[in-house]
């Protein structure tokens, strides 16, 4: 009887040992013995969720702190050009965009007003276009446009400093005059502002026409045409006279 006892208590234990051992490795196989492993995967998932989260309030803050570049990037995807807003375009493209046309700068003409290079002049452009708010490309390529690249042969002459043809009027009519290139280029610039939006200028106003502006007339350089504008205003009533402008400014970006 004592050694079938000592015999079923090895039996026992054996079968104890083995239950322990199939125990602990359906355990690990689950997961209940790997905190660590379970932790990490939950640091993991913390860390993505922050990430998603953060990028998500990075979108929303660019959104209500600039809300008006989020805007112009819709329109300008659905085909208007506004005048205003930030723009991408460097003062080497505009450049780079005067001289692929061939044509000579006029810096013996353009020296006597501050401008003795294409460079000093494109760089005029982008500051006093920056500082009211305008895009450089937009007043940019309207004055290649309306001076056929600064070679002039129209109403106006190049020693007027009038980039835009403002006060022209046609029949020989010469238009404004002014005394260097950079209060030429500011007064046009400030002439679109006007067309553009009703907001005030930021800088003093050296546009004598500003007055006779309808604000916020034409938002989108394609309405600078009058044939085009719904409310029949613009800035020049030649057929197509905004979209030519916004032609070159593809070419130009």
């Amino acid at each position: 009887m004592k050694w079938n006892n000592d015999v079923f208590k090895r039996y026992m234990e054996a079968g104890l040992a083995v239950l322990i051992v199939l125990t602990l490795g359906l355990a690990g196989a689950a997961g209940v013995l790997s905190p660590r492993a379970a932790e990490s995967e939950q640091t993991e998932a913390a860390a993505g969720d922050d990430s998603t989260n953060a990028s998500q309030e990075n979108e929303n803050k660019d959104s209500v702190t600039n809300p008006d570049m989020a805007e112009a990037q819709e329109t300008i995807a659905d085909g208007q050009y506004p005048i205003m807003g930030s723009s991408d375009i460097t003062v080497q493209e505009m450049v780079d965009y005067f001289n692929a046309s061939g044509e000579v700068y006029p810096a013996e003409e353009l020296s006597e007003g501050g401008a003795d290079s294409i460079e000093t002049f494109c760089q005029m452009y982008y500051d006093e276009a920056t500082a009211e708010g305008v895009r450089p490309e937009v007043a940019f390529a309207q004055t290649m446009k309306e001076t056929g690249f600064l070679q002039y042969g129209g109403d106006a002459s190049i020693e007027q400093f009038n980039f835009a043809g403002l006060g022209t009027t046609g029949n020989g009519v010469p238009g404004n005059s002014y005394p260097d290139v950079q209060t030429g280029i500011r007064a046009q610039i400030q002439h679109l502002k006007a067309y553009a939006t009703s907001d005030s200028l930021n800088q003093e106003c050296v546009d004598d026409r500003y007055e006779y502006v309808k604000k916020g007339s034409a938002p989108y350089v394609q309405w600078l045409g009058q044939q085009e504008n719904p409310e029949g205003l613009g800035w020049a009533t030649g057929d197509n006279y905004g979209y030519d402008i916004v032609g070159m400014i593809e070419e130009m970006m």
